[in-house]
């Protein structure tokens, strides 16, 4: 953890600004240690470099599994290919110099995204609930600009109306609750900001999913058994896969109980890494709550703001606004 991101903290139970215990070393990276609140009454520890403001054991365990284990899979610097640029750049709304300004990024996973911000320019703070937090901090060269924390998006620890712009990509239908989840995000654009999130879609065509069909199952099984089925099961599939999707496009891969992304030009080895690890997310995760383009616009409108652009996007429902001057 680096001491300027003091000034943005607080404590998420009261609001309170946060001190570093007397006893911690202030050198340019702190390690480890204790932040307080204000009182006394509330202690955070800072392990491995990373404040830590949620218990290791949570609903999001299965995505610290997952990033961990493929921490370097779907990074662009990785495959070689824009895939996380473009799809960043595209929910944004355009390529942009972020430099200067203060950009918080919520669940960020492994850290697919955090590269692309990270050169970008910007002032970057990130998250994410689960250990993946670890996976994306070990991805990242060293920036005096890049801080990361885990932490609750329904209490983030953070500064409120501080963030010139807030980015969640493939998340909040993920948390128990994706409305409380965005209401809270919103508290953390500073006026004339920028709100980005997207979502997966709600209609007839994307709950005809072999997931909505096996999730009553594989969420409950343990995420090691679950894993080694899928690691077992997926490669032989992703042929059919390929040739089901050359032959009926989208819907035609959809025969398969598994994902894969030869279309993205990922080379072939990739191609199966990708492919286990987006099958084990579709049939992990504790929460899978999709949206519409109605709900996401309602969102928006009702936490009062305005340039709102919702649409199909590459992973299902985008949307983004500003937060009015």
């Amino acid at each position: 953890m680096k001491i300027e991101l003091l000034e943005l903290l607080r404590c998420p139970k009261t609001g309170q600004c946060l001190m570093l215990q007397e006893d911690v070393d202030h050198g340019q990276e702190i390690q480890a240690g204790w932040l307080i609140s204000e009182d006394g009454h509330n202690r955070y520890p800072i392990l491995e470099g990373i404040p830590r403001f949620v218990p290791a054991s949570n609903y999001a365990e299965s995505f610290g599994f997952q990033w961990n284990r493929h921490a370097r899979t779907q990074l662009d610097s990785h495959s070689g290919l824009p895939i996380s640029h473009d799809r960043l750049w595209t929910a944004i709304g355009g390529k942009s110099n972020l430099h200067g300004q203060r950009v918080l990024e919520a669940g960020s996973g492994a850290g697919r995204f955090t590269e692309v911000l990270a050169a970008s320019g910007a002032y970057l703070v990130t998250f994410d609930y689960s250990s993946a937090v670890d996976a994306n901090a070990r991805n990242q060269a060293p920036s005096p600009r890049l801080h990361f924390f885990q932490g609750d998006i329904f209490n983030i620890p953070l500064a409120k109306a501080s963030f010139d712009k807030v980015v969640c990509l493939g998340v909040v239908q993920h948390t128990p609750d994706p409305q409380a989840a965005f209401r809270s995000l919103a508290k953390y654009v500073r006026p004339g900001g920028q709100l980005v999130i997207d979502a997966y879609t709600r209609n007839f065509a994307a709950l005809l999913q072999w997931k909505y069909l096996l999730r009553p199952i594989t969420r409950r099984m343990r995420k090691e058994t679950l894993y080694r089925l899928i690691e077992v099961v997926t490669p032989p599939l992703v042929p059919v896969a390929r040739l089901l999707r050359r032959i009926a496009g989208r819907f035609g891969a959809r025969f398969v109980p598994i994902v894969e992304y030869s279309h993205l030009g990922l080379a072939s080895e990739l191609n199966v890494q990708w492919a286990i690890l987006d099958t084990f997310d579709m049939y992990s995760p504790a929460h899978d709550h999709p949206q519409s383009l109605e709900s996401v616009t309602g969102w928006f409108r009702e936490a009062g703001f305005e340039d709102i652009n919702v649409r199909p996007g590459l992973n299902g429902v985008v949307g983004s606004g500003r937060r009015p001057v």
